[in-house]
Parts: structure tokens; C-alpha cells; sequence
């Protein structure tokens, strides 16, 4: 059977201009995104301003340094109000120092000495977050300062003068380090499950624990005990 010139013609035209659309959309892919005319780049310092994080290998950390004896000094000043003089805590304010040998018992206290895996969070929750109220108004020595105070609480360092620093951060290490593992999951278990019961599993339920008050802010004196609580 003959093809007519036309039909060949028209396929040819559509093959065509397939072949077209599909080298501009390879160029479009090619080509890297434009701008809509909006906005501007972030300048260095603004990029700086946020990124603040401190990661447990030390990426992060600024330069700087201080000592407990320095670091006591700025705790009175700007923490112990709500932290207590010696981390003790005031009210339902966290509790910083104490705490050993505590984490297998009934009433665990979990504080930076006691329960914190890195010295890098101390870091980047201080510089970030303190003190409250006030957030990011404390330089680099200061909170390296207020660290070392931290960690002469905790005994986890017994010199006073001791020389914390972006230099030795990732050297010291709290003691509840190794009984923290990555979770690899899903590509990697690390718990085995036995399968789940769904059926006459128990005949009794007997209570053995009850949940704590886990809130840390203290309540106003207005306010009904326990509000705002979760029990």
C-alpha cells in the first residue's frame, strides 16, 4: 500500500517539531534558575547572624576561651536567678549539675553532668537561647566561661583555672557519652522487635509507675497547681 506524500510530510513536520520542544526543555534544565527580580542576595554578615549552630565535632564553634573562676562570676550575674548558684536549680528551672549514678534509679536527674551526651549542645543552647529573656547577648568567652563553670559543678573538671577554649572543646567529654547510640533506622535496625500481641494478651493491668510534673516553668502565684502540667 502506497503512503501519500502528504501524510509523510505531516509526520516529518510533527517528528519535527517534538524534536524541537524537547531540545528546549533540555536547555531550560541546562540553563540554571533566574531570578524573579525579587528580593537581594543575603550579605555575608546576615548569613553569619544565623548560622550559629555548634555540632559535636566542633564544626561551628567561634574562637574564644574562659575558665570557671571567670565563669562563676557571669553564672551569679545572669543565670543563677533561675538556675540556682550552683545549678541547682530554682523553682521548676532546670536543674544544670548533680545528678550522677541517678539515671537507672526511680526519680533520674538529668542535668549536663549526668545525662548530656555533648558539650556541644551546651554550647549552642546557651549562645542561642540565654540567658532568657535575653537571648544572644552573651559573647563567646562569656559562654565559654559560663561552660567551664558548668562543667566544675559537675566535677566533670577539678581546676578552677582550667582554660576552656574552641581549641580543647571537643576534648572534654561528659560521662553519659557512650550510652548514646545513632539510630540508623530504617536502613539499619537496632532494636529487635518481637512481634506485636493482638490478641488475649493480658488479663490484669497493674500500675507501677506514675508519670511526674514534667513542666519546667514555674507557675504565677495566680495560678492553680499544676496547670499547664502534664501529669
Amino acid at each position: 500500500m502506497l503512503k501519500s506524500p502528504k501524510g509523510t510530510l505531516m509526520r516529518s513536520a510533527l517528528a519535527g517539531a517534538a524534536l524541537l520542544v524537547c531540545l528546549a526543555v533540555a536547555k531550560v534544565q541546562a540553563e540554571p534558575s533566574k531570578s524573579f527580580g525579587l528580593g537581594r542576595p543575603a550579605t555575608v554578615e546576615e548569613i553569619q547572624a544565623w548560622n550559629i549552630d555548634v555540632r559535636p565535632d566542633g564544626q561551628g564553634l567561634p574562637k574564644g576561651k574562659g575558665n570557671p573562676a571567670k565563669g562563676e562570676a557571669i553564672f551569679a550575674a545572669k543565670c543563677a536567678i533561675c538556675h540556682g548558684d550552683f545549678g541547682e536549680g530554682v523553682d521548676r528551672w532546670p536543674v544544670l549539675a548533680g545528678g550522677g549514678d541517678t539515671l537507672k534509679s526511680e526519680d533520674p536527674v538529668k542535668t549536663v553532668g549526668s545525662y548530656w551526651p555533648y558539650l556541644s549542645t551546651a554550647y549552642d543552647y546557651i549562645y542561642r537561647a540565654m540567658p532568657y529573656g535575653n537571648a544572644q547577648t552573651l559573647k563567646p568567652d562569656e559562654v565559654y566561661s559560663i561552660i567551664a563553670y558548668i562543667l566544675l559543678m559537675n566535677d566533670v573538671i577539678e581546676d578552677e583555672q582550667f582554660e576552656l577554649s574552641n581549641e580543647n572543646f571537643t576534648a572534654v567529654r561528659l560521662p553519659n557519652e557512650k550510652n548514646f547510640i545513632d539510630d540508623l533506622r530504617p536502613d539499619t535496625p537496632t532494636l529487635k522487635q518481637a512481634e506485636p500481641c493482638m490478641k488475649d494478651c493480658k488479663t490484669d493491668v497493674k500500675v507501677t509507675r506514675r508519670a511526674q510534673v514534667l513542666d519546667v516553668t514555674p507557675k504565677n502565684e495566680d495560678e492553680t497547681a499544676g496547670r499547664g502540667a502534664i501529669d
